[in-house]
């Protein structure tokens, strides 16, 4: 799989960049339920690509989520931006409201499939309410359902544990999606960049 350079600087961190790969969805090497859950997801953006259903995929990091989301963008001929949550989050007040508008925007204007990674950085449970911080995090949870909401593209969020993602997210989801398992794709060369190594740095693309 492919990742071009963050599309968005936060700080250091390179936020969002753009999945790309040369695996179809039957080359995922996937289980029977899950191949068959992520046709489902790619027909039903490929019927209502304005305001589709949103999807989850729980599992453990590094089972798949991002080739299986750049999988479905290559089938749907769409580019895939995935954002990592755990890096837009902020301990400034409104500056993770900020971050999101831009993030959001830009993937809006490029009528992509938006992939949330870590998202159990932003999208855990609602916390009782005992000081102002506590107040913020439900804040931030509502105002992200809000552009979720907004939002006239696919969207599709990783997490570890669906038990980690709050309630009222939930029920706006159509489809969950599980990797109990690691994907097991075919081993063959993508379209390298003659300037990526083992180790890259976050401003190089990057082949897995």
């Amino acid at each position: 799989m492919q990742f071009t350079p963050g599309v968005v600087q936060h700080g250091d961190a390179y936020v969002g960049q753009r999945l790309s790969t040369l695996v179809d969805l039957h080359e995922l090497g996937a289980p029977p339920d899950l191949l068959g859950s992520l046709e489902a997801v790619r027909d039903h953006i490929a019927l209502q690509p304005v305001r589709p259903s949103h999807s989850l995929f729980v599992g453990a990091p590094g089972y798949g989520q991002a080739l299986a989301a750049a999988s479905l963008g290559k089938a749907l001929s769409v580019p895939v931006f995935r954002i990592d949550l755990s890096a837009v989050v902020s301990r400034y007040i409104g500056e993770t409201e900020k971050n999101l508008d831009r993030l959001f925007g830009q993937a809006e204007g490029a009528n992509s499939i938006l992939f949330l990674d870590e998202a159990d950085a932003l999208f855990g449970k609602r916390t009782d309410v005992h000081d102002a911080h506590d107040r913020y995090g439900n804040a931030e949870v509502a105002y992200v359902l809000q552009k979720l909401e907004a939002y006239a593209g696919p969207a599709i969020l990783a997490t570890s544990s669906r038990m980690n993602v709050d309630p009222a997210f939930l029920r706006r989801l159509r489809y969950v999606l599980y990797f109990h398992t690691s994907l097991q794709p075919p081993k063959r060369p993508e379209a390298a960049d003659p300037s990526s190594s083992d180790a890259p740095s976050p401003r190089s693309p990057r082949n897995l």
